[in-house]
């Protein structure tokens, strides 16, 4: 049987046939792709917050949104950021991205950061990192005598270097006692090292070996405990440990306390440096008594606080509080990948002349480059020069160096966060997301917390007038606490509230009691910048009920409507669909323009609207007062007539007290 023959197509019916195949497939790829999308977006919906640290890899932000992470790469493209399933991108960029997807992004605790799982591949990149310590304390108690003393024997124990400019920080090494014990043989082979002209494997080895028996500390040489809350606030948690310094023959003093706070609030361990035991009528042993009705109790005493006596003067016990700085750093495992893109922190910025903005920057984790891109808050810039803490020029940083570098297009603020990015386009599209917005935090806050369950300690700062009514304070509101929600004090004193108050609740998401205290101008202004609520009060039982009730959850916030004043409309002038023009009378009170407004007739409730304008005598006016005869514009649907009642009013929030 012959077989059938295939007729030729030509080349019209080839081309359509080919256009019929790409439709099918575009409708099949855009089936799968819609039935992908319809899933992503149904999941969205039922999505609960995802919580994501402030650095996150693409693959694991992927995966905690449950979507392919291909999608979430060709997110991160559309808004100019180009990223690998492996690299980073911090919880700014996270947030955006996971909002234009359909998610609510939250920060993580930081007590749950530093939980997160790593991948194998992830951990492998680990390596120890130097700790990063921060000297606080009451002014001339010696911060700045201790921190100089360290530094000059650093030098006499013949390290390279020291502070030979101010940058705001700066690293010491330290020699292990294997290092000590070899120092004199290496002497020896010193001068016969020199006349070989190229450096061995061996000696390249010994090098090698001599800077894995030193270590590192950075010391961050802030101007105190302000700055330090300052730069928490902007969520630069960049310290590992803080010494306190105290002095054998004064003792705990109020700046002594609130560096306490401070420390605690952040949640750093604390070294107890008991300074100035050199000089007549010390007494350490009183040091610890006072430090130890601070909850600050000394290990031989059967507490957990490490406490160690000094002389910054002399030196005596110096190289013994390094060491301890080096346990402590041990116990706390501190770990970071040198090998990503580099990420740090801003400690303080200028203009220079001839060079332009100048930055300091304490490299948290990764790697930063000379003539790499980066972005600081708002602003962004390839960097010039790198300079290290003597002011020498260097191509890259690590992790927990401090650096100077040049190339940022504006002086970015103290305590932004700085990282490496891909490109310009990159940096552009970061720099315009990166404003912060931070919510309110009060008793209504607080209130709505408690009532979801999201509450569990409640951090409190608080101000009182005398001493009789801190304690008195102090005694009601721990007695507040209970199993599900503790009451945390992370500061008390005698005073006005002030911005270190401001930065402290900011930081540590507290809220400030004021007990009849003032809080001046420039301390309000901060606050309402930063939206940091502070609560007066001028009654104890008052601010121990409004605590109560916020706690238990149980009173949501009531809101007030407070009338400012009432007008009867004399005479229509104007009427539209949604906007009506009258004249009238204000018969008590003010009418204040902006205001919402009730509409009685025969004082019966008839509708409501907004005052857009009011004219007196011709003239934009703010208010009219009672007696006055004026033009008002009202945007409303409400039909107004002659002997109808404009009745403005404000809504204020007030937080129920119990009963």
């Amino acid at each position: 049987m012959a077989r059938k023959r295939q007729r030729k197509l030509s080349k019209k019916e080839v081309k359509a046939q080919k256009k019929e195949d790409v439709k099918r497939s575009s409708e099949f790829l855009n089936t799968e792709n819609d039935a992908q999308t319809e899933k992503v977006t149904a999941k969205s919906v039922d999505a609960r917050p995802v919580e994501v640290s402030k650095v996150i890899t693409v693959r694991v932000f992927s995966e905690k949104l449950g979507i392919p992470v291909t999608r979430v790469i060709a997110e991160l493209m559309k808004n100019g950021v180009i990223a690998s399933i492996n690299e980073s991108i911090d919880y700014e960029t996270a947030s955006i991205i996971g909002d234009e997807l359909g998610y609510e992004i939250i920060p993580q605790k930081a007590s749950e950061e530093k939980k997160i799982e790593l991948t194998e591949e992830e951990k492998s990149h680990l390596v120890p990192r130097p700790p990063v310590v921060v000297v606080l304390g009451h002014v001339d108690h010696g911060k700045t005598t201790l921190l100089d003393s360290i530094r000059k024997t650093n030098i006499a124990e013949g390290e390279s270097g020291g502070i030979t400019q101010h940058i705001g920080a700066y690293q010491v090494r330290i020699k292990t006692k294997e290092q000590k014990n070899r120092e004199t043989e290496e002497q020896k082979n010193k001068r016969t090292e020199k006349l070989k002209n190229k450096r061995t494997e061996e000696q390249r080895n010994k090098k090698a070996e001599k800077q894995n028996n030193e270590r590192i500390i950075t010391f961050l040489d802030t101007p105190g405990h302000e700055a330090f809350s300052a730069m928490r606030a902007h969520g630069a948690n960049i310290t590992d440990i803080a010494i306190l310094v105290v002095a054998a023959d004064d003792g705990v003093k109020p700046q002594t306390k609130e560096a306490i706070s401070h420390a605690k609030a952040a949640n750093v361990p604390i070294i107890i440096a008991i300074n100035k035991i050199d000089k007549p009528g010390a007494d350490p042993e009183k040091v610890k008594r006072e430090l130890s009705d601070l909850d600050l109790v000394p290990e031989e005493w059967g507490g957990k606080t490490v406490m160690i006596p000094v002389s910054a003067k002399t030196g005596k016990n110096i190289n013994e509080l390094l060491d301890l700085i080096l346990v402590v750093a041990d116990m706390e495992s501190l770990v970071a990948n040198p090998h990503k893109p580099g990420e740090g922190v801003i400690i303080e910025s200028h203009m220079q002349p001839g060079v332009g903005p100048i930055a300091t920057v304490l490299v948290n984790d990764g790697e930063i480059k000379s003539g790499q891109i980066v972005t600081a808050g708002k602003t962004f810039g390839k960097i010039r020069f790198m300079e290290d803490y003597q002011g020498k020029r260097i191509d890259k940083a690590g992790p927990s160096t401090p650096i100077r570098i040049a190339g940022i297009h504006d002086i970015p603020k103290s305590g932004e966060l700085i990282s490496v990015v891909s490109d310009e386009r990159a940096a552009k599209s970061k720099a315009a997301h990166s404003e912060r917005k931070i919510g309110r935090f009060g008793l209504a806050e607080i209130s709505e917390e408690a009532k979801k369950g999201t509450l569990k300690e409640l951090n409190l700062i608080v101000r009182t007038d005398v001493q009789g009514s801190l304690e008195a304070i102090r005694n009601s509101l721990e007695n507040l606490g209970g199993k599900e929600v503790k009451v945390n004090i992370l500061s008390e004193a005698v005073g006005n509230v002030s911005e270190s108050d401001v930065n402290m609740a900011l930081a540590s998401k507290a809220l400030i009691l004021g007990f009849k205290v003032l809080v001046p101008p420039q301390v309000r202004k901060l606050a309402d910048e930063k939206e940091v609520k502070i609560s007066l009060y001028d009654i104890i039982y008052n601010l121990i009920d409004d605590i109560s009730a916020a706690l238990s959850g149980m009173l949501e916030p009531e809101f007030i409507e407070e009338v400012t004043g009432k007008l009867e409309i004399i005479k229509i002038f104007f009427s539209s669909k949604n906007s009506k023009i009258a004249g009238g009378k204000v018969t008590s009170g003010k009418l204040v323009n902006g205001l919402k407004a009730h509409i009685y007739r025969a004082e019966e409730l008839i509708g409501e609207g907004k005052i857009t304008s009011l004219k007196l005598e011709q003239n934009p006016v703010s208010e009219v007062l009672k007696g006055f005869e004026c033009g008002v514009g009202v945007d409303t649907n409400i039909s107004l007539k002659p002997k109808d009642v404009i009745e403005s009013f404000q809504t204020i929030e007030k937080v129920k007290k119990l009963k």
